[in-house]
């Protein structure tokens, strides 16, 4: 059995070990699991680049100890220049994934951050900024060991982002390719990071900060300007929530997919899903037959809020799950189309002693986001607003001040025996995926918790360089699942037996009496940190 990592008094999980600890040392010096995540958010953006930074969005869910969930959208808006036009007269029959014409966003999490201290201070936080950021400055100023994971994403993006301003500078060594274990330090970061204290989080888009990052935008070619940032504020909004057999389980409203991850677990909890084997056949098949009938949902509705035809908390009313779960057939896959794909980002949880929890998540789209790095702040830009489309009639068409669609959604449940749970993971399509693996093993069947997110994972969808939209399974599932699964009509590919691309899974749970427990992916460089 995988042991689980407990603690009485406080607990955090991440995707890089430095950031659980930044966490942890936050909630040791008296911080909350708020201040403790914005601690955790800061070191993650700097010792895992590669996957997130301060150039991209976030959201966050927080589940106190008493009273409603909280849900910050700390999410972009497309610039003003940004229309469809814009991108037409350049000859453009799609927005590009890479480049200033990909960074089209306003970078909203620095705003999240911002909100978040916000609810912290009305719950008594006290610890002054400068405590929060201590770590993520130090590291960005003295380096960082180059992860694994770091190495091997920039060996597979140098060539397509080597032309991209300022990417050499700002992700190679002295020219070459940065090899895992080498000191890596971003001294521009530093003095952002340290102007955000000086001044105020604020002051990314509306002081100082902002006239030089958007000073930056404007050079490289972008399509965001001052204004821009000037008009970009996180919002507090209410989570959207599942009735489950087992409890309430949260999630983030739209622009992201937090609705499809809820749709899944409804669907599965009408499904039967509770009397067949744990990892077999059969609970694969499920999850997958919920996941395509969650993202109908997804496809047909999901969109910035404003834009919304449908109420997202609508969708999870029991009769459209109940309508979607009479669909499923334990004896075959229903036909397939097309995923949205892959992306990077970071997931992370923390829980405090009186029992306040966090799940947040951050991102900047594809690994390494626009590529585009800026020249004063060395701020990597996100390429969000590659997701738009240019059809004009298209559910997630281009507009000026619109908010992209995101994978990202963070997690969260209120269980009937009295625990808290908070979890999440990285990975675009795989995101709603994943988490129903987790919770579905943990809640439904009862495993460890370690267990429930070591365990093989599927994927449904498309992976980076890949136009399948194949099932992919770990090569860890015995060979009769694989062969149920075939028998079914699902087209199965194999993929390593930890694969990053299942993603960077997490988990936390808080017990009636207190008690704290974690669990990290082995397929990350990340860690549980408790005491």
């Amino acid at each position: 059995m995988l042991n689980t990592a407990r603690a009485t008094h406080a607990i955090a999980v991440a995707p890089h070990h430095l950031a659980s600890q930044s966490a942890l040392a936050v909630m040791r010096d008296g911080g909350n699991a708020i201040e403790a995540m914005v601690a955790a958010a800061a070191t993650i953006a700097v010792v895992y680049p590669h996957m997130n930074g301060i150039g991209g969005d976030s959201f966050w869910i927080i589940v106190p100890p008493d009273g409603a969930p909280i849900a910050i959208d700390a999410c972009g808006q497309a610039a003003l220049a940004a229309t469809i036009e814009a991108y037409r007269s350049r000859d453009l029959a799609a927005i590009p994934m890479r480049g200033p014409l990909a960074a089209n966003t306003v970078a909203g999490t620095i705003g999240g951050w911002q909100a978040a201290l916000e609810v912290a201070a009305e719950l008594g936080a006290k610890l002054p900024l400068a405590r929060l950021l201590r770590d993520a400055i130090d590291y960005a100023e003295t380096g960082v060991p180059v992860t694994v994971s770091q190495e091997n994403a920039t060996r597979s993006k140098l060539p397509e982002l080597a032309a991209q301003p300022g990417f050499k500078d700002a992700f190679l060594i002295d020219g070459a390719l940065p090899l895992a274990g080498q000191r890596f330090r971003q001294p521009r970061m530093a003095r952002t990071l340290a102007l955000l204290v000086r001044d105020g989080l604020d002051s990314f888009y509306r002081g100082e900060l902002a006239n030089e990052i958007a000073a930056d935008l404007e050079g490289v070619g972008s399509l965001l300007c001052g204004t821009d940032l000037a008009a970009c504020r996180a919002e507090r909004k209410t989570p959207l929530r599942l009735a489950h057999s087992a409890g309430e389980v949260f999630n983030m409203t739209p622009p992201t997919q937090g609705a499809v991850s809820l749709a899944i677990l409804g669907v599965l909890d009408r499904v039967g899903l509770a009397q067949v084997e744990a990892d077999s056949a059969d609970h694969v098949h499920l999850v997958v037959e919920a996941t395509k009938r969650a993202f109908q949902l997804r496809d047909r509705y999901i969109t910035d809020p404003a834009d919304m035809t449908q109420d997202p908390q609508a969708l999870l009313a029991s009769g459209s799950l109940d309508a979607l779960a009479a669909t499923v057939r334990l004896d075959q896959a229903a036909p397939w189309g097309n995923g949205r794909g892959p992306g990077d980002t970071i997931w992370m949880g923390t829980i405090d002693e009186s029992g306040l929890a966090v799940s947040f998540i951050q991102s900047i789209y594809h690994e390494f986001g626009s590529g585009v790095v800026l020249a004063k702040t060395g701020i990597n830009w996100q390429n969000r607003g590659a997701s738009f489309s240019l059809d004009a009639d298209h559910l997630l068409a281009l507009k000026p001040g619109k908010k992209p669609f995101h994978t990202l959604n963070p997690a969260a449940a209120r269980l009937h025996d009295g625990r808290t749970m908070v979890y999440g993971t990285m990975g675009g399509d795989g995101q709603p995926q994943t988490q129903a693996a987790v919770f579905s093993r943990y809640v439904v069947f009862g495993q460890p918790l370690q267990t429930a997110v070591t365990a093989p994972r599927w994927l449904l969808g498309r992976t980076w360089g890949q136009s399948s939209d194949t099932l992919k399974l770990e090569r860890r599932f015995p060979q009769q699942v694989i062969d149920g699964l075939s028998a079914r009509g699902h087209e199965v590919e194999l993929l390593l037996p930890f694969d990053e691309t299942m993603g960077h899974a997490g988990a936390l749970v808080r017990h009636p009496d207190g008690m704290l427990e974690g669990a990290s992916d082995p397929r990350s460089d990340g860690g549980v940190a408790g005491y």
